[in-house]
Formats: structure tokens, sequence, C-alpha cells
């Protein structure tokens, strides 16, 4: 990959604060992009300017009739990729004319986002609340904050112990545009976070320079695999027959607090979501008894 790759993937990460495996995906994608560009097309690494739209459309065609061909959702990602690059090229005035202002991404038909209703959500946040040991401790206020506040998984393990503000009861959280946003937390959520930090927490910590909030049994910062397994290990012990995510509980909380009269704005900002058209998702999901279809949306 060349030096103008690399740079527009730090640009994501320090930018936007992309996470890891977002990151990883641009890169995957742009690097099968290039890899076609020099096996089909004869484009130099270095030579941005002369990708055509023609170029861009071949390889669309590419992906649509190769032997196993990719799915539209799969290639509405890697064109997006691509037109973010280039984009971020057009910005840098590395390339004069961007090739894909004209290039459209196949439809993707949209599916609803799976929720849990709010009796399963409350099974699951009275699963590990028998017992008050520094790991019951931890995981009740850790479910009550995922979905007290809605926040993605990469958002919860990285809270540091600063960026709980007693006081005025709420989390803080950067978004992907770098801004601090300050999530409420109910006085419930706010009494579990007090009882782990005072008595779960000190029990976990080996280090006292550790900062992050939620620590695993070594006293080291949660890892977002050890989220979704704890996730993962109360909903069966819970008995709920579906697939429970962080992001389950993400969506819930949407569905749920739009249900209850907040404004799509307010969500929106709670969210952390950039664009409210985003958001407006939640406000399709009219399914009985707050079920909505099965889904792998991620927003």
């Amino acid at each position: 990959m060349d030096e103008q790759l690399l740079a527009f993937l730090s640009y994501l990460e320090q930018e936007y604060q992309y996470s890891e495996n977002t990151i990883a995906a641009y890169r995957n994608d742009l690097h099968q992009f290039l890899e076609y560009l020099e096996q089909h097309v004869g484009v130099s690494l270095s030579a941005w300017s002369n990708v055509t739209k023609a170029d861009i459309q071949t390889y669309l065609t590419h992906m649509k009739h190769k032997e196993q061909p990719y799915a539209s959702s799969t290639i509405a990602r890697k064109v997006a990729a691509i037109k973010s690059f280039f984009n971020y090229l057009s910005a840098q005035a590395i390339v004069e004319d961007n090739p894909t202002v004209e290039i459209e991404s196949p439809k993707v038909k949209k599916r609803l986002p799976q929720t849990l209703s709010p009796t399963e959500v409350e099974r699951l946040l009275e699963a590990p609340a028998a017992g008050d040991s520094a790991k019951n401790l931890r995981d009740v206020s850790l479910l009550n904050v995922l979905y007290e506040t809605g926040m993605r998984v990469t958002e919860v393990v990285s809270l540091q112990l600063e960026d709980i503000d007693v006081e005025q009861a709420t989390l803080s959280s950067p978004t992907r545009q770098g801004e601090a946003r300050a999530i409420p937390i109910a006085d419930t959520t706010l009494s579990l976070l007090s009882d782990y930090l005072a008595h779960g927490r000190p029990q976990l910590a080996s280090d006292p320079t550790e900062r992050a909030l939620f620590l695993n049994h070594r006293g080291e910062k949660l890892t977002r695999q050890g989220l979704w397994l704890i996730i993962k290990g109360y909903a069966r012990q819970a008995g709920l027959n579906t697939d429970v995510t962080p992001h389950t509980l993400r969506h819930s909380f949407a569905v749920h607090r739009l249900s209850h009269g907040l404004k799509l704005e307010e969500i929106q900002h709670l969210l952390g979501h950039a664009n409210i058209s985003t958001t407006q998702i939640y406000a399709q999901m009219e399914a009985a008894d707050g079920e909505p279809p099965v889904a792998t949306t991620t927003v």
C-alpha cells in the first residue's frame, strides 16, 4: 500500500475516531480495489490521477459477475470505501478530478435492526443481579450502562474513571467526529456504578494506574470480545432465544426511548450519529410487542 492510502487510514482513525475493525474493513476493501487495478487496468499505485470513472465501473461489474459474486450490501460497502478515499484525495489536491462523483452504489434493501422487548431487557439486566462478587457488581452495572446509554461496545470499553460525572449523573463519550457528548444516566444505574466502583472494581484492579472503568478478571481493561462473551452468557442465562449482542441493546435503547416520547434528534445525540438519516430507521420500527424483524444493521 502506498503512503497516500496509509495517510487516509490514519486520517479516518484520528479525525473520525473509527474503530480498529472499521479501519481494517477500509484497508481490506481498498487493498482489493488496488489489486484489481494492478491486475486488470495496469494503474500504478502512485498514479491515482490515472484512475477513471470507467475503471471503477469496470470494477463494479467485476464484483457483480465474478465466479462468486459479492452481495449488494458488500459491493455498496466497497463503493463507499472507494468514494471516501477519492474524496480525501480530492480534498488533499492529490487528484484534480474525482472519478467517483457520478458513481452510484447498488441499491441495498434496509433490514430493520433486532431489538429486545422491555420484558426481555428486564430479564437480561436481572441475570447477573444475584450476588455481590466483584464480577456480579461489574456485570450488572455494565449491562445497565449499555442499555441506559445506548453506547457502542467500543465506547463502553473505552470509558475511563474520569468519564463519570456523579454530580451531573452523566457519562462522557466522544463521538466519531471527536467531540465529547454527555449521556445522562438514571439514578439506579448511577447507584449500580457507585457500588461497582466502591466494592467491585477495587477487587479486580491489580494496577493502581489503570484508569479503565470496566476491568476483566486480570485487572486489565475489558476488551470488546470480553464484553460480547459477557452478554452472550447472560442472554443464555436469561433464557433469551435470540442472538443478543451489544448492538441489540443499543437498538433496544433507541426504540424504547422513541416509544416513550423522546424526539428523534435527542436520540441522534445520545447515539452519537453524525446524520439524522441514520437515526430515522428507528422511526420505522413498529412491530408487534416491540419485536421487529431480525437484521444485522450496525448503526
